[in-house]
């Protein structure tokens, strides 16, 4: 009996580490992942981003100049202005002066044929013209000229010179209606310098107020002339 006991107790153990065995195994299969059967049918592909364009090249700014316009360079003028003498030019000066128009400004002198002149005749000695130069004074006459050259004029009194007749007549006429009676007409040859403005490249608001101021000066005459080139000489 003891015989058959551990013949038994030997197949049970036996069998026991078949067992044992089989069944690590089976859990190895177990434990390794299946793999689901593919359907192609149904795979699709996913859509890849779409990458982001290259950025565009900033925009010029935008200008205030209107289409096809292009700016235009501020014009200037260039005039002539003359010719002035005596109380014209004083006053002329003094109203350009005024201006500050500084290099635009230039004048030069010219010679001119006086044909007539108004004057008065010489009179006997200093005191007489002291005295007929008080009378033209006190009638608002300041603008004069005593000969003092000897010879046949020493004396006189120039009131005017003109290259007209019908100029020194119309002059004449004005003093006449200032009492002045003694005044005359005569020929003169002589010469008389006279004195030009010449306005170089002035702005057109400048060319304006002269062109306004040239009616205070009715025997001169305001003209536009071409510009010099600059830098010329």
């Amino acid at each position: 009996m003891r015989t058959v006991f551990w013949v038994l107790l030997l197949g049970n153990m036996v069998l026991f580490a078949v067992m044992q065995w089989g069944g690590l195994l089976t859990a190895d299969e177990l434990s390794t992942p299946v793999q689901p059967a593919l359907h192609e049918e149904k795979i699709r592909l996913a859509d890849m981003p779409k990458s982001a364009p290259a950025s565009a090249p900033a925009a010029a700014p935008a200008t205030s100049a209107l289409p096809g316009e292009t700016p235009r360079p501020e014009s200037h003028s260039c005039m002539e202005w003359g010719d002035f003498s005596g109380a014209d030019l004083k006053r002329a000066t003094a109203v350009l002066s005024a201006l500050q128009l500084g290099n635009a400004l230039e004048q030069r002198q010219i010679e001119q044929n006086i044909g007539y002149w108004v004057y008065m005749p010489p009179l006997k000695d200093k005191a007489a013209v002291a005295q007929k130069i008080a009378q033209l004074k006190a009638r608002g006459i300041e603008e004069y000229f005593v000969v003092t050259d000897e010879g046949s004029w020493q004396n006189a009194i120039s009131l005017g010179v003109f290259k007209t007749s019908e100029a020194a007549q119309s002059f004449l006429e004005d003093l006449r209606k200032k009492d002045v009676r003694s005044a005359q007409i005569g020929e003169r040859a002589s010469k008389l310098k006279m004195t030009v403005f010449t306005l170089n490249r002035i702005a057109p608001a400048t060319a304006a107020k002269i062109t306004a101021l040239q009616k205070d000066f009715p025997s001169s005459v305001l003209k536009d002339v071409p510009c010099a080139r600059q830098g010329a000489h």
